[in-house]
């Protein structure tokens, strides 16, 4: 790094010491990188096939208002997200407020009373158990009468498939498994073993639904659950697929029937996919998507990073620093408090938007502890963008995600190690 480097760090408030140890790290990654970034290439290749073949063009840019009939590019849209996937039909949405939004649409329109949902994978994430019922809320999926259970991981993170063999009943309609971690220090699933987990149901029962929560992994690599036996994955276009241009959005992918069900559930029995206006975000639901491939490998050299930065300094972390990488959040356990504070008001330190707000933990919507949230994003809660967030409570881990670009995510960091020098929870 050259002095010239080491003053503009300094201006950011990073001081050379915290900047010269991000450098020693960076260098010995280049293998990594490389490798990120022939599949960032592979997918950006499949991302242009697919809007070819949709013959995407200028009309399809235009939003639509009203009911939004005939609109041609969220149909066109829709063709290329199945294209990606390799499935039957999608639903891509700026009607679908999250990701949670996204999986509560896709599990009600496919369950109904009497039936019951299993998690093979253990507790999913926070906000969904108010989905489903786990805990109490109105309007949930048990006040419908639909059953919950669920089959813990065994201590070694694998799943537990005598037990789930054992779950699994006549009354079993749908299985829903979470790709990524939450909030959880567990490593996230490869589609391999997705693909396995899959296989093992439908060996069971070839009538199961089987859907896939795909959040912060599209695009992490060269093949998606929807390749390997998923018959709905469901994802939020304010992470990877929005490329970090879609001001809000959601998508529900895979067998068309069931795609279908849930169009019915987001607007109303009998109209379902042919009604919703687009608003003008056509164009930015198409550019974000075309970036996705490589602001996704952004992201996850920022995870990989990360991970080296914080396990050398003798932290936890999940993916450790040599593993293969197949989603863009990277844990770090720092069993304090004041560490996963530290850790956020460094990357809150390093964003474009609100740099000078100071993120401190507070009681959210949907979750069961203080969190906290560092998100100076261009888009309200963004996770592609550069982010980072914990629940307060133990083991007291921090999640980090995201970054448009490396360079911002690389600074991010450096910020959050600074942060964490200056709070006397390590020293160089």
């Amino acid at each position: 790094m050259t002095e010239e480097m080491f003053q503009m760090y300094e201006q950011m408030g990073i001081s050379q010491k915290a900047a010269s140890f991000g450098d020693a790290i960076c260098n010995s990654l280049k293998e990594r990188f490389e490798a990120i970034d022939e599949t960032a290439e592979y997918n950006q290749l499949k991302v242009i096939r697919a809007m070819q073949d949709a013959r995407v063009d200028a009309a399809c840019m235009n939003g639509s208002s009203g009911y939004g009939y005939d609109d041609v590019g969220r149909e066109k849209l829709e063709k290329v997200y199945a294209n990606i996937f390799h499935c039957e039909d999608a639903l891509v949405r700026p009607l679908i407020a999250c990701g949670t939004h996204a999986l509560g649409i896709a599990l009600s329109g496919n369950l109904r009373p009497g039936d019951e949902l299993l998690s093979p994978a253990g507790k999913p994430y926070d906000t969904l158990e108010e989905v489903i019922g786990i805990r109490p809320s109105r309007g949930s999926l048990a006040e419908y009468g639909v059953t919950y259970r669920q089959v813990d991981l065994k201590d070694d993170f694998s799943f537990d498939y005598d037990r789930i063999r054992e779950a699994i009943t006549e009354k079993t309609k749908m299985v829903t498994i979470q790709r990524s971690k939450g909030y959880q220090t567990r490593p996230t699933f490869s589609v391999a073993q997705i693909g396995e987990l899959i296989s093992f149901i439908k060996s069971i029962r070839s009538d199961i639904i089987c859907m896939v929560d795909n959040c912060y992994g599209e695009f992490t690599e060269r093949i998606e659950p929807t390749d390997v036996g998923a018959d709905l994955i469901v994802g939020s276009l304010i992470k990877n697929p929005g490329g970090g241009l879609a001001p809000i959005g959601g998508y529900i992918a895979g067998k068309k029937e069931y795609v279908e069900n849930a169009a019915f559930r987001l607007t109303t029995p009998g109209l379902g996919k042919e009604v919703g206006a687009t608003l003008g975000v056509n164009q930015p639901f198409f550019q974000g998507f075309f970036l996705a491939p490589t602001v996704t490998a952004s992201a996850l050299k920022a995870a990989v990073f990360a991970a080296n930065i914080y396990e050398k300094l003798g932290f936890p972390v999940i993916p450790d620093s040599t593993e293969t990488r197949h989603d863009i959040i990277q844990a770090v356990t720092f069993g304090s408090r004041e560490g996963v504070i530290a850790f956020c008001q460094g990357i809150q330190a390093a964003a474009p938007v609100d740099s000078y707000v100071t993120p401190e933990p507070w009681d959210m919507p949907g979750y069961d502890s203080e969190v906290i949230m560092a998100a100076g994003a261009f888009v309200q809660g963004s996770s592609i963008e550069l982010s980072a967030d914990g629940p307060m409570k133990p083991p007291y881990a921090v999640y980090f995600q995201g970054g448009l670009t490396w360079p911002h995510a690389k600074a991010g960091i450096l910020m959050s190690l600074q942060k964490v020098m200056e709070a006397g929870l390590v020293s160089l």
